[in-house]
Formats: structure tokens, sequence, C-alpha cells
């Protein structure tokens, strides 16, 4: 048996990565591999497997500590006696929920999530079978995300072949059962091993590929495959306080399915830009005020930017400069739970860059008004500590 390649290196994470980080490289794993995803690879069910094992101990707190202290052997007893891959269910997936790694961005509230990826497997290959999800990104402006808007996506996919009405079968004729494998797109092949024991290996039928039927006069409209190819322009209502990396579902807007089966999902995939102005964090956003010396002294009125637009903030008297004002509900919609959430407004006191001659001897002047006072706390205590350190004549 080939040697287990290490979980952290097959996650492409660090040792000492966190739990969201282990979450979110098997998300992005297991979506590039997804064999549903990937049906010209004939590696890719291996590699997702692969991943899947890998999260499977590195996201359980337990196994993760006997993996860390003993490797292989900590977590899987068959490891080294020629099993294979430990810890799966005959599906290959083991009991880990796609659902929970890839679904409901949104909860509860409509938008949904990934719901198991379609292209469902299924041991009769004539039964009916959802078709692929398709996944499509889209690229918004922070304030399109922050306020919600409508937006015109072109997705790929597929319908089902008007003429041969998905059987791949020219008009008046129809798809027969496979001689090779007799419908069940499998073949069982045997060979004798040590001791005289009996070795089964199943593998997909090379006759009908799998599908259980085989087409003698394909359709040419659809080259056999049952499917058209077309591009649908679709409307979509994004919800205001969507983020990057959460996905809104368009219910069968997939690819056809099989055998009478449902169309699959179409998943639109959300990147959000940067904005000059704002910095989002979760729910929160923050701006920097830029305010003059004297405003900070003196205190005054300013207009601070909000996403609902431009509001009057009293900035108080010696406010000093890193100061973070909260502006309680002036954040962004949570689509999730309701509410929104606040704006921080952090204080940078700009110091005039030139002055004249004349300004710099006020300047000068006012400052000595100020050296017996109390108005240098932060200074005092400095040379204070200096002295401490170095000396009263140092």
């Amino acid at each position: 048996m080939a040697e287990k390649r290490d979980y952290y290196e097959v996650l492409g994470i660090n040792r000492n990565a966190s739990a969201d980080e282990i979450k979110s490289a098997f998300r992005k794993l297991s979506k590039k591999y997804h064999p549903d995803l990937n049906p010209d690879d004939p590696t890719a069910e291996d590699k997702f497997k692969e991943i899947n094992e890998a999260y499977q101990v590195l996201s359980n707190p337990e196994k993760k500590q006997r993996y860390d202290q003993y490797g292989h052997a900590g977590v899987d007893p068959n490891y080294g006696a020629g099993q294979g891959y430990g810890g799966f269910n005959a599906s290959g997936f083991g009991d880990l929920d796609l659902g929970d790694i890839f679904g409901s961005f949104f909860g509860g509230s409509g938008f949904g999530g990934f719901g198991g990826f379609g292209g469902t497997r299924t041991a009769n290959p004539n039964a009916p079978q959802k078709g692929r999800d398709i996944f499509v990104d889209m690229t918004l402006s922070f304030m399109e995300a922050a306020k919600g808007c409508s937006k015109t996506v072109s997705i790929k996919t597929t319908e089902t072949c008007d003429h041969c009405h998905g059987t791949g079968a020219a008009e008046g004729t129809t798809p027969k059962t496979c001689q090779r494998c007799h419908g069940t797109g499998q073949v069982v092949t045997e060979r004798r091993g040590m001791m005289g024991t009996i070795m089964r290996q199943t593998t997909v039928c090379p006759e009908c590929r799998g599908t259980g039927k085989t087409i003698e006069k394909p359709c040419t409209h659809c080259n056999g495959t049952g499917e058209k190819p077309v591009t649908k322009k679709l409307k979509v209502d994004i919800p205001a306080g969507i983020d990057s990396e959460e996905s809104i579902p368009l219910r069968g807007y997939g690819n056809a399915g099989k055998n009478g089966g449902p169309a699959g999902d179409a998943y639109v995939e959300v990147r959000v830009q940067s904005d000059p102005m704002f910095q989002r964090s979760g729910y929160d956003v923050a701006v920097e005020l830029p305010v003059s010396y004297a405003d900070a002294v003196l205190g005054a009125d300013v207009v601070v930017p909000t996403i609902d637009g431009k509001i009057k903030f009293t900035v108080p008297e010696a406010t000093q400069s890193e100061t973070v004002f909260r502006l309680k509900g002036k954040g962004i919609p949570n689509p999730h739970r309701g509410g929104r959430g606040d704006q921080y407004v952090t204080v940078r006191i700009e110091v005039p860059k030139k002055l004249t001659k004349e300004q710099k001897t006020q300047l000068r002047e006012f400052d000595s008004s100020l050296a017996n006072d109390k108005n240098y706390d932060k200074k005092k205590s400095f040379a204070d500590r200096l002295k401490k350190v170095f000396g009263k004549d140092q």
C-alpha cells in the first residue's frame, strides 16, 4: 500500500492552523476535487477521499491530538494493514455532512447553501438522477453588498434535448440494455489470490460507461448525450449584508437531470471589492476621520460618512489622536439574524506641514503657556520614566 501523506500536507495547512483555517482549507479543496465537478478526472475521487479523511481527523480535537502525537497509527487501526483509507462507509465519504461544510450560509433566511452538490450517485444507473450543480462567480462593490441590489448573471448550463427527450437515441429508436453488464453499469472481475482466496473487483462497465444502456443510433442533435448546452440570463436579488465567499442558490438552474431526474442547482458565489472609505469586519464598518489640531483641542462639528450617507458628528474638546467613537446601528445589515452592525470612527489628528515664521513663533508661545499646566500627562509620565531608568542628569 502506498504510504499515506501527512494530513496537514493534504489540506495545505501548518500544524498550528485554527479550526476555522482547517475548515476553510477543506471547503476549498473538496470543492476543487469533488468527483461530480471533475467527471473527466479519474483521480478526483481518490483525492476527495484523501481530503475528506484528513478533515475528519483534524477537525476532531481528540483525533487531532492523537494524530499529532502518534501519526496515522494513532487514528487508524488499519494503518499498515493494506486496508486503504479507513473510516469511510460504502459511499467513500464517511459520516461527514457536506451540507454543513458547503451549506446554508443564510441559515433559515431562505438563501440556502450548498445542498449536496447534485449529480447523485445511485446503485441503479437507470434510476432518476439529479443533475450536477454549477457555480458562477459574481463581483460586487462594497456598497452593492452592504445595501443589497439586483444583478443579472449569465449562466452556462444544460437542458434535456428536445429531440430525444434525454435518451440520447435518435428519433424512432430507444437505448438498449447493455449486454455486458446487463444494465447494472458495473462489471465484476475475479482473480485468485494467495492461499486460494478469490479477489473480486468492481469497475465501471467499459461498454456503456456506467449508464447500463447502449445506443446504436445516437441522436444527431445532442450527439447521444441527451442534453443541449444553453446560456441563460437570470435576475438575482442580492440581500443587503452579503459578504465574500457566501453564495446564493438558484434552485433548478443547474445541469439537466438524468433519466427524468430533476435539474441541479446554480450557485452564485460572491466576491466583494474593497472600498477606499470603509473597512468591513463582519457586520461592523470602520472609517478614519482626519481632524485638525485646533478641532481636536477645541471640539468641532464635522461630517462623517456612513453607508447610508453623510451625518453630522461632534468631536468633543480635547479629543486625543486614535480615539475611537462608536456609532451604534450604523454598520451593515445582518441578513441571517436581522439588525445591523456598528460603525467605528477613529480620529486621526493631522499636524500642519508648512507654517510661516510668524505661525511658528505663535505656536511656541502658545506651547510655553501650557508647559506648567496639566495638559501633557503622557509627556510628563514619559519624562518621569526616563528619570527612573537613566537618572536625573541624563
